[in-house]
């Protein structure tokens, strides 16, 4: 700020004879010229201000655009991607970005017994809290036991540490100050991966939260929302949360007490600040990318890589691109039948379409999704067959079996008679009470990509003779309706996937499971249903995924898999579309950058470093 003051003021300067001379002639002239002046030293003074180098020039930061805000600080019941905690708590293992296996975190070994349903963890020497506070195994049986597996506290991960029919949840046992012995109470193949999801969380800072209750439900429900002084919140990783101002911005500075240090003894990571940028939407934050804004921008949408693409050089950045993005894109219908206070949630006539099996399939094969590929995705990704990641050994490709829906209208219509509807003079389909076919199709109003899918998928359907509304809601409040109020009808949204083990999937597959949208069971804290009606094949599903758990064997789990993947595809509750190939970009000022196939040019944050 003070050079851009004293070059500005050096120039007034110079030109203040030419001034006396010439423009000082006139009175008025001279006026409007030094009012010309002000205007131009107020917007220096906003442009400086919008510069990320003046939010703090003496230390190294990257700035991260970001959608929207978080929705909570709190790790625990954190579910939307961007991860708010990925940079402020750790687990006991973590994940390397390039081979995506497990490796050492807050723990610097783990040892299985022979049966394989004991782990013993044991924790780093000399762990600290970021206010000072020795980090031990209290604080390790708290988290799992106290948090993620407490009924009290709903979470969406919740769901993935259950095991076996019983759903019960592993014992943990501290074995002193730096050892803990997670056992299951059966043979649990993906332990040691749903341990290492787990944030650790301070005993001494939320036990008294989880134990205190207000109106039956633990405080800590409501402990660390976005309203807490970010200062405040006691963190394990790399970075703590420093300054939060809604819609314009979150930042984190390094946690002075972190435990990792590089090869020479030094502390880690170099970079001082990250800070989060919000943007309202795609194009927002790739504009500002091209003005010299953040630093980061991931993902990227098909349709800006030629731009940037041929910006490189000039822009000074890197765009990366790595394999098909390890989640997946789907339009589902709600399928629940429950009701609350005697009025369904959904219409009864929508309702009947919805849980028709024929239906769902004829609006798969009625999506042109190569269409979609090339038009909104430029190319630069592919179609969907699946909610199990392609990387992973479990996958289950359609050049080995798998169902899949090819655009076909004809088969559409075919399926549509065959399930009782019809076509009216105008080509309008009708149910077999007469009912005109048309529902509304929700997604997140953030997302610019979505909102073009929506739009083909109206077109689409409309050939088919259905009615299609589109409805784009801010994040949160889509979240929300999906959660809380469920009376939406369809829903076009994405799943990360949470790494290869289709594990990770309980949280969408069981039946009273928190991310099972399309026949959702209301959380505790929500007013229950009458009539929720779940079916045979959900209930297999869920069988297989139990199943799958506790078979040791990869080849016998993969079996099981697979005959899950062929399940999903026949019944087609999630319509699986299109996926982009994961692409991000970063400026050259960022170095250490190694862009993994499953993305996520931050993986390594801990090793990079900025050239200024």
């Amino acid at each position: 700020m003070r050079t851009v003051l004293q070059t500005f003021t050096s120039s007034i300067a110079k030109l203040i004879p030419v001034w006396t001379s010439q423009w000082f002639a006139s009175r008025s002239r001279a006026i409007k010229f030094i009012a010309g002046l002000l205007i131009a030293l107020g917007l220096t003074f906003q442009l400086s201000a919008c510069n990320p180098a003046s939010l703090g020039a003496s230390r190294s930061q990257i700035v991260i655009a970001q959608l929207g805000n978080p929705k909570t600080f709190n790790p625990a019941l954190a579910n939307e991607i961007p991860i708010v905690y990925a940079y402020t708590h750790e687990s006991l293992i973590g994940t390397n970005g390039m081979t995506q296996e497990v490796e050492p975190a807050l723990a610097e070994k783990w040892e299985f017994s022979a049966d394989r349903r004991t782990i013993t963890f044991t924790l780093r020497p000399d762990l600290k809290w970021s206010d000072g506070q020795v980090l031990n195994a209290d604080d390790v049986v708290f988290t799992l036991q106290d948090i993620f597996f407490n009924p009290d506290i709903p979470s969406d991960a919740q769901d993935t540490f259950r095991i076996g029919k019983d759903k019960k949840f592993p014992a943990v046992n501290k074995l002193d100050d730096r050892r803990i012995a997670i056992v299951s109470p059966e043979s649990f193949a993906p332990l040691l991966r749903q341990i290492g999801s787990a944030p650790i969380l301070p005993k001494h800072v939320l036990e008294k939260s989880v134990k205190t209750k207000k109106d039956g439900k633990p405080e800590f429900l409501s402990t660390w929302g976005v309203g807490t002084d970010p200062k405040t919140i006691v963190c394990n990783g790399m970075y703590v949360f420093e300054n939060y101002v809604p819609n314009q911005r979150l930042s984190f500075k390094k946690n002075p007490y972190y435990w990792r240090k590089d090869a020479k003894g030094g502390a880690m990571p170099y970079i001082d600040r990250i800070v989060w940028k919000s943007v309202d939407n795609n194009d927002t934050s790739m504009m500002q990318f091209r003005s010299g804004g953040p630093d980061v921008l991931e993902p990227i949408r098909p349709e800006d890589f030629g731009l940037l693409k041929t910006e490189e050089k000039r822009g000074k950045f890197k765009v990366h691109v790595g394999g098909l993005r390890q989640g997946f894109n789907y339009m589902t219908f709600n399928q629940n039948q429950g009701k609350r206070n005697g009025k369904p949630l959904i219409d009864p006539i929508k309702s009947k379409w919805f849980n028709s099996v024929e239906f769902r399939q004829a609006v798969a094969y009625g999506l042109d999704l190569d269409r979609m590929t090339n038009n909104l995705f430029r190319g630069i990704g592919d179609r969907v067959h699946s909610s199990v990641p392609t990387l992973s050994p479990f996958y289950l490709s359609p050049e080995k079996g798998l169902k899949t829906y090819g655009y076909n209208p004809e088969k559409s219509k075919e399926l549509l008679k065959k399930a009782g509807f019809v076509y009216n003079d105008q080509n309008q389909l009708l149910d077999s009470a007469g009912n005109r076919v048309k529902f509304t199709i929700a997604t997140n109003a953030e997302n610019a990509l979505r909102a073009k899918m929506v739009a083909q998928i109206k077109q689409d359907l409309g050939k088919l003779g259905m009615e299609v509304s589109i409805n784009q809601l801010a994040f949160g409040v889509l979240i929300e309706k999906m959660e809380s109020a469920m009376d939406w009808e369809a829903v076009l949204m994405g799943f990360g996937s949470g790494g290869p083990d289709p594990h990770n999937g309980s949280n969408i597959w069981l039946t009273d499971a928190q991310s099972h949208h399309f026949n959702r069971k209301p959380s505790a804290e929500s007013p229950q249903l009458e009539g929720r009606v779940v079916a045979d094949w959900e209930k297999k599903i869920e069988e297989l995924y139990i199943k799958g758990s506790q078979e040791m064997d990869e080849t016998k789990r993969k079996a099981i898999y697979n005959e899950f993947q062929q399940i999903a595809q026949e019944q087609v509750p999630f319509i699986y579309l299109v996926n982009a190939r994961i692409m991000g970009v970063t400026r050259d000022r960022i170095t250490g950058v190694n862009y993994p196939e499953g993305g996520d040019a931050l993986w390594n944050l801990h090793e990079l470093n900025t050239a200024d």
